[in-house]
C-alpha cells in the first residue's frame, strides 16, 4: 500500500489537482471497510437521529458510490469519544486483527475526524483511514464533470486538506535556509505546503468569481425573458433526476446512487397555461454535508435562491424520509431560503417521489393525509404518475401572481398585439372600429419588462 506520506508529498498535499483524492491514485481497487461509531449521547441528543443500522446503510451506499471493493461494514456504539483517536482501544485492537484477515485498504469512518485522531488512527491501524467528509469530498471529486464542478471540488479538496497540515507526515524537518547570522532556521516544510494551498486556493475562488459573473450574468439574460426559474432540491437519490427528465424530456443522468448529479441541467419546460419555466436539476444534500462544500458549491446553489417555485423531491419509500425533509431544509436554511414564511419566502412544493415502490396501503395512508396541492402532491418520476397534478400546481403558483387587465390596443400597435399573444393568457378578444379591446392575465415582471404606454 502506498505510504501517506510519499502519497501527500508527490501532490503537493494530498488531494491531485484533478480533483480526485485518495480514492483514485490507485489503479486497483482498493478493499474498503466502513465504520460508523456512535455514541448514546449522540443519539439522544439528536432530534433527527437516524438508527445506528439507517446510518451504517448510508454510510456503504456512500462509499459503493467510488469505484472500490466494499468488504462491508459495523456501526460500533462507544461509552465515550476518545479525544486522541475517537475509538477506545479495545475496538482498535479488533480492528487490527479485522485487517489482517481481510486485507483491508482503507478504512472509511462515518463520522468527523479532526486531524490528529486520523493521524492516530493510521499510526495504530497501520491502514488509510478517512472521514465522512474525505468520503464525500472524494465522491464529488468523480462526479464533477465540467469546470466549474472541477473547481469546486478542488476548493472543497483543498480546503479540508489545510486542516489536515498538523504534524502529518515524517519529512517535516525543516529545510535549509537564510545566511550568516540573520538567516534564521528557514521555511518549515508544512509552512511550504500550507502556503501552495493557500496559493491555489486563492487562485481557484479568482477563478470561481469570474463563473459567478458569468452565471450572473446568465441569470440577468434570463430575468430579462420572461421565464420563472423552477428549482428541484432534494436529499440524495431521491430522485430528482429521474422527475427532472420526466417533466422536461431531458436525459440527465439518473441512476440509483448517491450524488450521481453533480452538475446544475437547466431545460425550458411549456406549461398548461402556454407560459414557459426554466427547470433546474442541482445536487443531492445529504445530513451532516460539509460546510466547505456548502461554501464552494455556492455558486451553483445560488440558482436556487433565485428561483420563484423550490420542488422538494422527497423519497417517500424511504424510512427516514422525514429526517431527510429535515437535512434538506437545515441547508435551504444554510443557503438563506425562507422555508419559514408561506407569504414572503420562496414557494415550495413538496413532491413525495417513488410512489411506485409503495406498497397499497403506504399509497393510500399517502394519499389520506392532508396533503393538498399545490404544497404537497404525491408522484412517480419513473412512471409519471402525479406529474401532471404538479406541473399543474406549478402552473398554479405562478398563476396567482398575474394581473387581469383590460386593454384597448390599436390596429396600428401590432407589435404589442403579438407580444400579447405570445406572452399573456388572453381571456376575451372584442373587435372595435380602431383596435381590439384585450382582456387578459399576464406575469407583472413580464409587463413590467413591456414597459406599455397607452395612447
Amino acid at each position: 500500500m502506498t505510504d501517506k506520506t510519499d502519497a501527500l508529498h508527490q501532490n503537493g498535499g494530498g488531494w491531485s489537482t484533478d480533483g480526485l483524492g485518495y480514492l483514485q491514485k490507485k489503479v486497483a481497487k482498493q478493499r474498503v471497510f466502513v465504520l460508523y461509531p456512535y455514541s448514546k449521547t449522540q443519539l439522544d441528543s439528536a432530534s433527527f437521529a437516524r438508527s445506528p443500522d439507517a446510518r451504517l446503510e448510508e454510510a456503504i451506499g456512500l462509499a459503493a458510490a467510488i469505484d472500490v471493493e466494499l468488504l462491508g461494514g459495523a456501526a460500533v456504539p462507544l461509552r465515550s469519544i476518545k479525544p486522541s483517536t475517537y475509538i477506545g482501544q479495545g475496538k482498535i485492537d479488533e480492528l487490527v486483527q479485522e485487517i489482517k484477515i481481510q486485507e483491508i485498504d482503507l478504512i472509511v469512518f462515518d463520522c468527523e475526524l479532526s486531524p490528529i485522531q486520523q493521524r492516530n488512527l493510521e499510526k495504530e491501524l497501520k491502514c488509510k483511514i478517512i472521514d465522512r467528509t474525505a468520503l464525500i469530498l472524494e465522491i464529488f471529486g468523480a462526479r464533477a464533470s465540467t469546470k466549474e464542478g472541477e473547481l469546486q471540488v478542488e476548493l472543497a479538496h483543498l480546503t479540508y486538506q489545510r486542516s489536515r497540515l498538523v504534524r502529518s507526515w515524517t519529512h517535516l524537518e525543516r529545510q535549509r535556509g537564510g545566511m550568516g547570522f540573520m538567516g534564521g532556521p528557514g521555511e518549515t516544510q508544512i509552512e511550504s505546503d500550507r502556503r501552495i494551498i493557500s496559493d491555489r486556493i486563492t487562485r481557484i475562488k479568482r477563478q470561481l468569481d469570474n463563473v459567478t459573473r458569468t452565471r450572473t450574468l446568465h441569470r440577468s439574460r434570463r430575468q430579462k425573458a420572461p421565464y420563472p426559474i423552477v428549482a428541484l432540491v432534494g436529499y440524495t437519490n431521491a430522485g430528482k433526476s429521474t422527475l427532472f427528465n420526466r417533466l422536461t424530456n431531458a436525459e440527465v443522468m439518473a441512476e440509483d446512487m448517491l450524488f450521481a448529479t453533480l452538475d446544475p441541467t437547466m431545460r425550458s419546460v411549456e406549461l398548461p397555461s402556454g407560459r414557459k419555466a426554466i427547470f433546474s436539476d442541482t445536487v443531492g444534500f445529504i445530513s451532516e454535508l460539509p460546510t466547505s462544500l456548502v461554501a464552494a458549491f455556492r455558486a451553483t446553489l445560488e440558482e436556487v435562491l433565485e428561483a420563484d417555485i423550490i420542488i422538494h423531491v422527497r423519497d417517500a419509500s424511504h424510512p427516514d424520509t422525514d429526517i431527510q425533509r429535515h437535512d434538506v431544509e437545515l441547508v435551504l436554511k444554510e443557503l438563506g431560503v425562507d422555508i419559514e414564511s408561506e407569504t414572503v419566502g420562496t414557494p415550495i412544493i413538496e413532491a413525495l417521489n417513488k410512489l411506485d415502490l409503495l406498497s397499497e396501503d403506504q399509497r393510500l395512508e399517502l394519499e389520506n393525509r392532508e396533503y393538498r396541492l399545490p404544497d404537497y402532491c404525491v408522484i412517480s418520476g419513473l412512471t409519471g404518475q402525479g406529474c401532471e397534478g404538479l406541473i399543474g400546481a406549478i402552473d398554479e403558483i405562478l398563476s396567482k401572481a398575474d394581473q387581469h387587465l383590460t386593454l384597448h390596443i390599436p390596429y396600428s400597435d401590432g407589435a404589442t398585439q403579438a407580444w400579447l399573444h405570445a406572452n399573456a393568457n388572453i381571456i376575451k378578444e372584442e373587435v372595435g372600429d380602431d383596435g381590439i379591446t384585450y382582456e387578459f392575465t399576464v406575469d407583472p415582471i413580464a409587463w413590467a419588462r413591456l414597459d406599455y404606454k397607452a395612447d
